[in-house]
């Protein structure tokens, strides 16, 4: 696994190797930081150096080792399938789902420190691990949850722009609107100005992503008050983590609800570099877009309907099912429903998924919180039926690969619990978790110096003409 390779890679770094047997066979050894390394920008500093000669010797020995076949279809079918990214931070498996570093889901909960023992993983100690490779010591977390606040100042006339909008402007438009305002202060853009040489565009790009990383849930906070809550805005608490400090800006101070936005941006982060967001993002920083712009494009691509609006959609369509058969329909009721929104020509969202061919661990984990913390809560109970329900139908049809349910087809039904029912700002959520994804490999696309990104493209003509030949 590239995980393994990182783990000697990393030996530099001061560290104590501890055994995991407790994990599963692919992990069997993880390298934790002493308490004492608690500057994250020093440690990439460190690490840079090697993985940039790693990069060069894998260039140099396998740049003419061919990965694949590319084909007609994956031409016509939005490159699906086609190997052509870079991506350290985390990768995707069809069977096993993603793995943030070659951790697992399950894996992270057991090794990144929480907020409190046993509890669900903070966020921060995720953005250490996709930054580093390594898992972070709760010291180490504490110090970079500490900076975080320290960069989450948002200068007045952020607040301004997004003001300038109508209140009924979808809430990623405002999100992207606010992300575009903090632009202004890209140190990225400064330093390019001035004169940077590429061998430290690394360094600006660095401080960039923290601070778009630390600023996100403010300005989410803020647009979701400003709609919802007659723009009562509620300041940071000091005291609380990323996650936790994000629920309470909210309006949220449960203890519960702390802990399922801890889940919830760490899960939501990073997915490898294929999905719209994440690719975006790429995509436009390969120009050198700084953070700020790369990022809003990334939102942009978020917004659609067939990427991160699908959590909306979820929670929609479960209250229409409500709505139309009760909250305790039975089995028979909700096979009638989905045929009737399959005729219809639509689809069951929240099933399926463009790579993975099971059910998705993000929804595994979110559905062992809800077990833990909400059993008999209706729509998790309707949830839990739609389970059994949907994926037969699925596979009865016969056009699907996979008809398991992924990430979306949980987390609207936790949020409605605690209280955050308005489904529409839902994607605002996933835009807050996904800076971390994307801000930790941009950070790295930067320090390895990946080009600009430009794919060839054809006519149909070309295609005519090319495969006749071929035949």
């Amino acid at each position: 696994m590239v995980f393994y390779r990182s783990v000697s890679l990393l030996s530099k770094l001061r560290s104590r190797v501890v055994h995991q047997p407790s994990l599963t066979n692919s992990i069997r050894w993880l390298q934790i930081q002493t308490s004492s390394d608690l500057d994250l920008h020093a440690q990439l500093k460190e690490l840079i150096p090697e993985q940039q000669e790693r990069l060069k010797k894998i260039k140099s020995e396998y740049g003419k080792v061919q990965l694949g076949n590319i084909t007609v279809d994956m031409v016509l079918g939005g490159m699906r399938g086609m190997t052509g990214l870079l991506w350290e931070t985390s990768l995707l498996d069809a069977d096993e789902g993603i793995r943030f570093r070659g951790l697992s889901i399950p894996e992270c909960q057991k090794v990144l420190p929480g907020a409190k023992p046993g509890g669900e993983p903070l966020p921060e100690g995720l953005l250490w691990l996709l930054l580093t490779g390594k898992v972070p010591t709760k010291e180490q977390v504490d110090a970079l949850s500490k900076e975080l606040r320290s960069r989450a100042t948002i200068p007045e006339y952020v607040y301004k722009a997004i003001d300038a909008l109508p209140v009924t402007a979808h809430p990623m438009t405002q999100f992207t609107t606010g992300v575009m305002a903090l632009q202004v202060e890209s140190e990225f853009s400064k330093a390019y100005e001035k004169g940077i040489h590429k061998s430290k565009y690394w360094e600006p790009t660095y401080e960039d992503s923290l601070s778009l990383i630390a600023q996100v849930p403010a300005v989410a906070a803020y647009i979701y008050r400003r709609i919802y809550k007659n723009g009562e805005r509620i300041p940071a608490d000091e005291s609380l983590d990323y996650g936790g400090n994000f629920a309470h800006m909210l309006g949220f101070d449960g203890p519960e609800m702390q802990e399922l936005m801890r889940l919830y941006v760490t899960i939501h982060s990073d997915h490898e570099g294929g999905n719209v967001s994440a690719h975006t993002g790429h995509l436009v920083a390969s120009a050198l877009s700084d953070p700020y712009l790369s990022f809003a494009a990334a939102l942009n691509g978020l917004a659609g309907p067939l990427h991160g609006l699908a959590n909306q959609e979820v929670l929609m369509w479960i209250k229409s099912v409500v709505s139309e058969c009760g909250e305790d329909v039975t089995k028979d009721q909700l096979k009638d429903y989905i045929w009737k929104t399959l005729n219809s020509g639509k689809v069951v969202p929240g099933f399926g998924h463009g790579v993975l061919r099971k059910t998705d661990p993000r929804y595994t984990c979110q559905r062992e919180f809800a077990l833990k913390h909400l059993p008999d809560d209706p729509l998790f109970q309707l949830v839990s039926k739609l389970y059994d329900v949907v994926p037969p139908i699925l596979l009865e049809l016969g056009k699907v690969k996979n008809p398991w349910p992924n990430v979306d087809a949980h987390s609207g039904v936790l949020l409605n619990y605690y209280g955050l029912t308005e489904a529409r700002y839902y994607t605002v959520l996933f835009g807050v978790s996904r800076a971390i994804g994307i801000c930790s490999q941009l950070i790295w696309d930067r320090a390895l110096g990946l080009p600009l990104e430009r794919p060839k493209s054809v006519t149909m003509e070309w295609l005519e003409k090319h495969c006749k030949k071929s035949a």
